[in-house]
């Protein structure tokens, strides 16, 4: 299964863009400019991006840290990480690694700041828990893991919707994920605070280790 996912993100990574700027309602960005802007660190800090895809936030992330900082952004797909190789190549600190984000090849407490966007829903089985695990390992001891999702509709119709989709997608453990959220990621850090996007219908979870 999950060589056949990999397989489809290689060949998804040809039209990924493109898709995403066609159905996109956040055209400016803004949604993925407010997550960076929300990041404790400034210049100088060292920032993971898990399942970056097409490195979509890794030159807002490079802008955040500065010449002195290193991003790393890390997925499981050598078709995205191609496309995201091309995007950054000018860039001398920002660095690619192909890795499963339940386990990530990086040393204890070396990121000041982990984010996730619009992916961690989407992981699969013990993934999720891997995945959270993983992070606050490789979180300094005053890190923060920032997620940005979709917040769910408060329309009791388009949040029916909203929940087909992430069944039709293979999504049903995220279903679960969602409904206790707050108290999951409790679990591994101190803090959750929830704060929502201005665009994009979204959200951000900022935790703090």
């Amino acid at each position: 299964m999950r060589r056949a996912r990999r397989v489809y993100y290689d060949w998804f990574s040809r039209f990924y863009d493109g898709f995403v700027a066609l159905h996109s309602r956040d055209k400016q960005g803004l949604a993925r400019k407010f997550l960076v802007d929300r990041l404790p660190t400034q210049n100088g800090g060292v920032v993971l991006d898990l399942c970056t895809g097409t490195a979509t936030l890794l030159p807002l992330l490079q802008a955040k840290v500065g010449p002195e900082g290193q991003v790393v952004g890390v997925d499981f797909s050598h078709g995205m990480l191609k496309v995201a190789q091309q995007k950054t190549r000018s860039f001398a600190n920002i660095y690619l690694v192909e890795a499963d984000v339940g386990s990530l090849p990086f040393a204890t407490g070396i990121f000041d700041a982990v984010i996730c966007s619009h992916a961690f829903y989407e992981l699969k089985g013990d993934t999720q828990n891997r995945a959270l695990e993983e992070i606050v390992r490789v979180l300094k001891p005053k890190g923060a893991f920032l997620m940005m999702e979709h917040d769910v509709p408060p329309n009791p119709f388009v949040r029916a919707l909203f929940y087909l989709r992430l069944a039709f997608i293979g999504a049903g453990r995220a279903i679960n994920f969602l409904r206790r959220e707050q108290e999951v990621l409790e679990r591994y850090f101190a803090s959750v605070e929830k704060v929502v996007a201005p665009a994009g219908r979204s959200k951000v979870m900022i935790c703090g280790k």
